[in-house]
């Protein structure tokens, strides 16, 4: 999802899928991307091959955490941390995107594994695509619409308990996939992890 907005207050959650090289598994990269400021990619390893049949790939968005999830299990959170000075995906409409693109540069193994373009042409599908509880936008450039969607968001199932915060099952799940299967993140990066990453893994 992204916001499609000028540079500087550009908004995205995403997957990505990197690719692999043959019999390895597939890696899966996240990223929120808030006012601009991304660099906050975190990349696991699915198990299972993700071309082999269709899987579901969701995000529950509101006013407190983004919750990314593969086949209902959850594989990363990011918490809303305004008080620690972290900018949140506020009052900011989204468009749904999907597209093939060339990350070749970076994308498998760092970029050493370049395309190998005798297979295109490449083709990804789609089925049983929903958006639930969201709202139609209609001047983007404002912001009234924008704040009556936002209490909208707060005011949907999704936007009350117990969806404001994390379940057992879902804290079971992150720490599975941080303990088996996270093969990048961000907060790791760097000697000194940025303010919200303790809070963003249970």
């Amino acid at each position: 999802m992204s916001s499609q907005d000028n540079y500087k207050k550009w908004c995205e959650i995403d997957f990505e899928f990197l690719g692999n090289v043959s019999g390895q598994p597939y890696a899966l990269q996240t990223n929120v991307y808030i006012q601009g400021v991304g660099n906050r990619e975190q990349q696991i390893y699915l198990w299972f091959d993700p071309t082999a049949a269709h899987h579901t790939y969701r995000f529950l968005w509101n006013q407190e955490l983004i919750l990314f999830f593969v086949d209902n299990r959850a594989i990363r959170v990011f918490h809303k941390a305004t008080d620690l000075g972290i900018s949140y995906l506020d009052y900011q409409p989204m468009y749904a995107i999907g597209s093939l693109w060339n990350g070749e540069a970076w994308a498998t193994e760092g970029g050493r594994v370049k395309i190998d373009w005798t297979q295109q042409p490449f083709v990804a599908s789609y089925t049983q695509w929903n958006v639930t509880d969201s709202c139609k936008v209609q001047n983007a450039t404002g912001t009234a619409g924008q704040h009556a969607c936002y209490k909208k968001a707060h005011q949907s199932t999704y936007g009350q308990a117990p969806n404001l915060a994390l379940s057992k099952t879902q804290i079971k799940n992150l720490r599975w996939v941080r303990k088996n299967y996270v093969i990048y993140d961000y907060c790791t990066k760097n000697a000194t992890a940025t303010p919200e990453c303790a809070r963003n893994w249970p």
